[in-house]
């Protein structure tokens, strides 16, 4: 059975973040922002992160290229914004979670955002989604360092929604995929005016 965790930068301290992996013990970190630069949180800047996680004994690798919520292929946007069932698709995506697979068979890997709640992230909406199944248990590190089962936050999700898992006429996969559809199109990355891919 292969185990990934994902969590998010929010505003913590690079000690407090560091103390959260080390408590779960993880000993890779993907970065799956698309642009791993923050003016507000600069401590989780990809240089600065990768030096500080090796005093730790901590593996940086950047995916952001491949599994990150923006895209340079205009085929993967509608309207202006990404379509995560088409960006899903591309080969590099899948490149993306093949190495995610192949490297969890070495190491405790933690996948890095910046949002605090997966819920409001990629990293659940459009990464999760794909490799969720009987052979991963993922679980989300939240905030204050305890963990939640990616079924849980499903759960969690559908009730956000106000989505019924036990509706009459939809068996509770189904439901659970209307989730992921309706909250990805909630926090996808859209384009901004005038702004090009």
């Amino acid at each position: 059975m292969l185990e990934l965790f994902t969590i998010g930068h929010s505003i913590h301290s690079v000690e407090r973040f560091v103390d959260l992996l080390k408590t779960h013990g993880v000993t890779a970190l993907c970065d799956v922002r698309s642009s791993p630069y923050s003016r507000f949180t600069p401590q989780f800047n990809r240089e600065s992160l990768k030096d500080e996680l090796a005093g730790h004994r901590i593996i940086y690798l950047y995916l952001g290229a491949e599994l990150g919520p923006r895209s340079s292929d205009p085929t993967c946007y509608e309207g202006g914004k990404v379509q995560y069932n088409r960006l899903a698709g591309k080969d590099l995506f899948q490149q993306g979670l093949g190495r995610l697979r192949k490297g969890m068979t070495t190491y405790r890997i933690a996948l890095m955002c910046a949002e605090k709640d997966p819920l409001t992230c990629h990293r659940m909406l459009l990464i999760c989604r794909n490799l969720r199944g009987d052979d991963i248990v993922i679980r989300h590190i939240l905030e204050d360092g305890s963990l939640e089962d990616n079924r849980d936050t499903e759960m969690r999700l559908m009730e956000q929604l106000k989505i019924d898992p036990a509706d009459l006429f939809s068996a509770e996969a189904d439901q659970i995929q209307r989730a992921y559809d309706l909250q990805g199109e909630k926090v996808a990355y859209t384009l901004q005016e005038g702004q090009g891919i």
